[in-house]
């Protein structure tokens, strides 16, 4: 299956990489760049088909990683994992990123509910300090006089209004909104059809009819179509025996048929969610 990676958002990934591999004389390059944007519109996608593209190494961070009962070990987990990005610049000789997904869902403060820990504070810190010193990233209670290598480090999230201020500031972050174009979403939505033969038309009638929805709606109605069938499958096999049918079956696994993807049945579809 071939996916469509925008030409916007991989020039804004492709640029701030490179850049800060390179030796630009008397420039400072921000060392993280923050990919923001309304929700299930294929950022974290979008940067996986970009990395794979270019060939780059990648260590990832999730929201979940950013808070910890034990104060100290997220902040911790972030020079590791920034360090373990440097080594594999050494060793697979390739350029290599630091990934962080939905940081604003573990380091952002949605409201005056939000508590705002210890772990918050340190993560804020140590990102600041990161980016301000990218060759000098030591883990707490040791020193490595050697310098390790500048590593980019790329963060999304949907609403940075709710991150720390100087941590989002020019000189740290450069901030990429993303929001698809009718063409970018044309392109992502073929992807998602194209084993099924739907005609780029039908697409391009598909995305316009729905306009407002999110790129994540087209691949779940995609999955939609197989619930009828689905739906079959129990009600012959038994509510009560379809785990053992499923799982733990000496028979062939279900065999389903491929579904209606005429563009009549796409709208109602999309119509009925």
């Amino acid at each position: 299956m071939t996916y469509y990676i925008s030409p916007r958002f991989l020039n804004k990934l492709a640029i701030h990489i490179t850049k800060n591999f390179l030796k630009l004389p008397n420039v400072k390059v921000p060392l993280i760049l923050g990919i923001h944007g309304r929700k299930g519109e294929g950022k974290s996608f979008q940067c996986e088909l970009v990395f794979e593209r270019m060939g780059i190494e990648v260590v990832h961070m999730s929201a979940g990683e950013l808070e910890s009962p034990d104060a100290g070990d997220p902040a911790r987990t972030i020079r590791m994992r920034y360090r373990e990005a440097a080594d594999l610049v050494k060793v697979r000789g390739k350029m290599a990123v630091l990934m962080i997904n939905d940081i604003d869902a573990g380091a952002g403060r949605v409201d005056q509910y939000t508590q705002y820990t210890v772990n918050t504070q340190l993560v804020n810190g140590t990102l600041m300090n990161i980016a301000d010193n990218p060759t000098n990233v030591q883990l707490p209670g040791s020193y490595d006089s050697e310098p390790v290598q500048r590593i980019p480090i790329i963060v999304t999230g949907n609403d940075f209004a709710t991150l720390y201020a100087p941590l989002i500031r020019d000189g740290r972050m450069e901030k990429f909104f993303w929001e698809p174009t009718r063409d970018d979403r044309i392109g992502t939505v073929s992807g998602i059809f194209e084993a099924d033969a739907v005609a780029r038309g039908d697409i391009e009638k598909l995305v316009d009819t729905f306009p407002e929805q999110s790129i994540d709606f087209y691949g779940a109605l995609r999955s939609r179509l197989y619930d009828e069938q689905v739906q079959q499958l129990i009600e012959s096999v038994g509510i009560n025996r379809i785990s053992l049918r499923v799982v733990n079956s000496a028979e062939a696994p279900p065999e389903f048929k491929k579904p209606d993807f005429s563009l009549p049945h796409l709208l109602k579809m999309g119509q009925e969610w």
